[in-house]
């Protein structure tokens, strides 16, 4: 208290340690292979958690948020916490893809015994040379101080770890689309996916 010079610079430790702090959790959640608890969960709802934790982030910077969650997906049985990270770094990415505002629209539908949502800005897009190394770690188009490169690649992780497909498509200043299928408990097979 008193010094200001010391104050700023305990303030840019205080930063840069919470930095430091986040990359590193990223990095373990990246490598860990410690097996995963699973539980039924509901995957509509799990979105509508997760969206209400970035809202009042998305008002502030001018995105508006429109979701049409289906109450009629089948059950799913998965990890809610890993799930969440999922949908919370794809919202992540998609606000730093409008920063001049815009709209993010998060849908879900039931299709054969499957849970499947799709995630779609209105932001820059990603270029067509970069589609095939989105999920490739520690790539990143973002710059300094802005993210690490693991959030898409420890997505991609846990959506194979749940049997799932994550699909992208994006056409440069038009936007992004992210789709993602999950089987329902009814769905046995992990390998009913690869032969759909």
């Amino acid at each position: 208290a008193g010094d200001d010079q010391k104050s700023k610079l305990l303030e840019k430790i205080a930063k840069q340690t919470f930095r430091a702090s986040e990359i590193v959790n990223s990095l373990l959640n990246f490598s860990r292979t410690s097996p995963t608890e699973f539980a039924e969960l509901d995957l509509s709802r799990l979105i509508r958690e997760t969206i209400s934790l970035v809202e009042h982030q998305f008002q502030k910077t001018g995105v508006a948020t429109a979701l049409t969650l289906a109450d009629d997906l089948p059950t799913m049985r998965g990890n809610a916490g890993k799930l969440q990270q999922v949908f919370l770094n794809l919202f992540i990415n998609a606000r730093d893809a409008m920063p001049g505002g815009g709209s993010l629209s998060v849908r879900s539908w039931a299709e054969a015994g499957f849970a499947h949502v799709e995630v779609s800005d209105t932001g820059q897009g990603i270029p067509t040379e970069n589609l095939a190394r989105i999920y490739d770690p520690f790539f990143t188009t973002k710059g300094p101080k802005k993210g690490t490169g693991l959030g898409l690649s420890i997505t991609y992780g846990i959506v194979q770890e749940h049997n799932g497909i994550i699909e992208v498509d994006s056409t440069l200043d038009h936007g992004t689309r992210f789709r993602l299928e999950f089987p329902g408990i009814s769905v046995r097979s992990p390998h009913a996916l690869a032969s759909r």
